[in-house]
């Protein structure tokens, strides 16, 4: 049976042309690292402005007579008090409370609800919106745009050159600009755990905005390859990986995407059991483990107590370039969870000592409102 061929973005070309290395991903053929490869590419990136693909991503707006009030059917976010040129994190849920895919959503404007949801999620998850809401809010697809993301403690000084009004931007905020000669919309936050923006552009012009940042001697391109290392050094959980339909916000330590006012109504799909599960505690919980011997944990290694029980699994693991050893995220019961625990991964049917810590693993620098 022939496979459908990938999709591309507006910036394939231009990625080619940098000599990166493609890969699928979420069904589009994606730059995984660039020829100075993945080590450096995360590290430029801590240390100055790495300039990211993202236009896999699915971006809609989301317009009707009262569009934030109808997200909150189908969200545990506060959308009706979500003021113009803000953004929130939030996350779809089923029935049962799991998460059918995480999410930004944002007022740039007076335009409704601008939403960004996962490459690989986004046919499914504006069915499911589009199906939930009929009646209440369309949603229209901007399948005309392409999205990058500039991230690192350089990024700022970089797009403040082109786009003067994101300087005064802080984390979270959201707004429609005009830069580099087309309309923007820039949101100060990023996947990464560093200051940064993710900017959506008109398609016809991604590659001319890519080319201005690159002849930057501050910025550099990045893959896929980097953009993992580095959230997972920042302790950020990956759809389909950490997060499913199985896992609930409360797993997950996502409680702050659940505000007080939605946890005491209790509107929300899968609320009996978020509630249950923050009053009562859940079965298990999402922590970081620092691997202090031998390889790193990747996905699907489980995780022992120290006589040797498996307690857990692992569902996102590698090398940190930053702390220059392995470091994971996994799924293990409450009591195992405090930080300092001592546990076991076993990786190629070898127990190697680890331990619990502090999630994120690599602080986080967002540029926040004093």
């Amino acid at each position: 049976m022939s496979q459908s061929p990938l999709k591309t973005t507006p910036l394939t070309q231009a990625h080619v042309a940098l000599c990166a290395r493609m890969v699928e991903f979420a069904g589009y053929e994606m730059p995984v690292q660039y020829p100075e490869g993945v080590l450096k590419e995360h590290l430029w990136t801590r240390e100055h402005a790495g300039l990211f693909d993202v236009s896999h991503m699915g971006q809609a707006r989301l317009r009707g007579a009262d569009p934030l009030a109808a997200f909150e059917t189908l969200t545990p976010g506060d959308f009706k008090g979500l003021k113009s040129g803000k953004q929130r994190y939030s996350l779809l849920l089923n029935d049962e409370g799991g998460i059918v895919d995480d999410l930004m959503a944002a007022r740039p404007d007076e335009d409704g609800l601008f939403v960004v949801v996962n490459g690989a999620c986004k046919e499914n998850d504006y069915r499911l919106i589009a199906q939930a809401l009929a009646g209440q809010a369309e949603v229209e697809r901007l399948e005309d745009r392409a999205l990058i993301a500039l991230q690192g403690p350089e990024a700022a000084a970089v797009l403040e050159q082109h786009v003067p009004e994101a300087a005064t931007m802080t984390f979270m905020e959201a707004r429609a600009l005009t830069g580099f000669g087309v309309d923007l919309i820039v949101s100060r936050s990023g996947y990464t755990g560093e200051d940064g923006y993710e900017i959506s552009i008109p398609g016809r012009a991604a590659e001319t905005v890519w080319n201005k940042l690159l002849a930057d001697e501050r910025v550099k391109p990045i893959g896929l390859g980097a953009r993992d290392s580095l959230r997972l050094e920042a302790g950020l959980p990956l759809y389909g990986h950490d997060l499913d339909e199985s896992v609930s916000p409360v797993e997950s330590g996502l409680e702050f995407a659940l505000p007080r006012r939605r946890r005491e109504a209790a509107d929300f799909p899968g609320a009996q059991r978020i509630v249950r599960e923050l009053t009562n505690e859940p079965a298990r919980v999402r922590v970081g483990l620092k691997v202090l011997e031998g390889a790193p944990a990747r996905e699907g290694a489980e995780v022992a107590d120290e006589a040797g029980a498996v307690v857990g699994r692992v569902t996102s693991g590698g090398f940190s370039p930053s702390l220059r050893q392995g470091i994971a995220l996994a799924f293990v019961p409450p009591i195992h969870a405090q930080a300092g625990t001592r546990l076991k991964v076993l990786v190629r049917g070898k127990a190697q000592a680890c331990k619990v810590v502090d999630l994120p693993f690599v602080p986080h620098r967002y540029v926040r409102k004093l």
